[in-house]
């Protein structure tokens, strides 16, 4: 049974790091995308950053220049890089793979806050 696991969120004051990390347990195919999401209360779950199977990136505009999303070579964990966090930023972030199917992690909460 193919599991994503999600962690690294918590509470952090504007201006501060956080650092997310999704690891993909199961048997797999073959990986093509690891993307994450957030969605904030009473909005819907958008695209946060994602990476390709050969490492192309993309990210939203809203997070360009301030996070950063990696994975390692197998693309069996991805992270996300989370630097200058503002209040808006808060949300519950979400791991997404996509391999023949879509898979979605649990969510970790994001509370960025003074």
């Amino acid at each position: 049974q193919v599991q994503l696991a999600e962690s690294g969120g918590g509470l952090v004051q504007p201006g501060g790091s956080l650092r997310l990390s999704c690891t993909v347990s199961g048997s797999i195919f073959r990986i093509n995308f690891m993307g994450w999401f957030r969605q904030a209360s009473g909005t819907q779950r958008d695209i946060v950053a994602g990476i390709f199977r050969g490492g192309a990136t993309s990210y939203a505009d809203s997070v360009k220049g301030r996070f950063t999303i990696s994975a390692d070579d197998a693309m069996n964990t991805v992270y996300l890089q989370m630097n200058n966090l503002k209040p808006e930023d808060t949300a519950v972030y979400y791991c997404k793979m996509i391999s023949t199917r879509d898979y979605w992690g649990q969510g970790t909460p994001v509370t960025v806050s003074s």
